[in-house]
């Protein structure tokens, strides 16, 4: 495929997609969306080779969320707002959330809109200095999307979704690393390199077990104690089958450290 809107490139086992329209800061539009969903599906391939997802923005931020003139995207004011969202993004956002590989993100500059949410679907969430999320819904009139508002409660609880949402101000990087929205701040020269060693890092790891991970916590935001318990006790026996986890457990008792294929 000729990407034309993102960047695409697949190097030590990480599948790097950037947001690719600086001019715009990155604002999205329906063909960026396609050519970000046929990348995903090329690093979520089981022969792809791909044993990690690297998001970042080009230019001066990650992204200023949906592009409202876009000339294929929604026409505001108009009688449904939310009809990009089941043509798209909703798909787009459940894709994300079962991917096979996990998930590392580098946010500089804006991440604004429906683009905060396609954020927080990392698993690692890296940000510059520069950084800063925000929900300007509330600016224009709409409610958060793109599973907003299932994410931010779970991750930062009634009040602070409801800051972000009703004020419609700009959370720092700083702050939201102090809310534990995001994992690491660095300098901006360091972020591409810090977020790039954090990818590689985890293409090298138990890359079904990370999935399994995935699966287990994501699994676990609507299930009772018990209920996941069960879910721990089914997804433990998938890992445990695995040549990576096999290989593990003889290094440890040859006290030699392990070498994981992914498999």
């Amino acid at each position: 495929m000729d990407y034309q809107h993102i960047l695409f490139t697949r190097s030590d086992g990480v599948g790097h997609i950037s947001f690719n329209s600086p001019a715009t800061l990155n604002a999205l539009t329906r063909a960026m969306l396609h050519e970000f969903e046929a990348a995903l599906d090329i690093c979520n391939a089981p022969d792809s080779g791909i044993r990690c997802l690297l998001l970042t923005g080009e230019g001066r931020g990650f992204s200023s969320g949906m592009n409202l003139a876009d000339p294929g995207g929604p026409k505001l004011p108009q009688p449904d707002a939310g009809q990009i969202l089941d043509e798209i993004f909703n798909t787009l956002m459940l894709k994300l959330r079962d991917m096979e590989i996990p998930i590392v993100v580098g946010l500089h500059g804006a991440t604004a809109g429906i683009t905060m949410s396609i954020a927080l679907m990392g698993d690692i969430i890296l940000a510059a200095r520069s950084a800063y999320l925000l929900q300007p819904f509330a600016n224009i009139g709409l409610i958060p999307d793109g599973g907003a508002t299932w994410l931010l409660p779970r991750m930062l609880g009634k009040a602070r979704a409801f800051e972000l949402s009703l004020l419609g101000d700009r959370l720092p990087a700083e702050k939201a690393l102090a809310w534990g929205l995001i994992n690491d701040v660095q300098d901006d020269h360091k972020l591409r390199d810090a977020a790039i060693a954090m990818a590689r890092r985890l293409a090298q790891g138990p890359t079904r077990a990370y999935a399994l991970t995935r699966k287990a916590f994501w699994e676990g935001f609507d299930n009772s104690f018990t209920e996941q318990l069960l879910i721990e006790r089914m997804h433990q026996r998938t890992a445990s089958r695995t040549e990576d986890a096999k290989g593990a457990v003889r290094a440890f008792l040859n006290k030699q450290p392990p070498k994981f294929t992914g498999q």
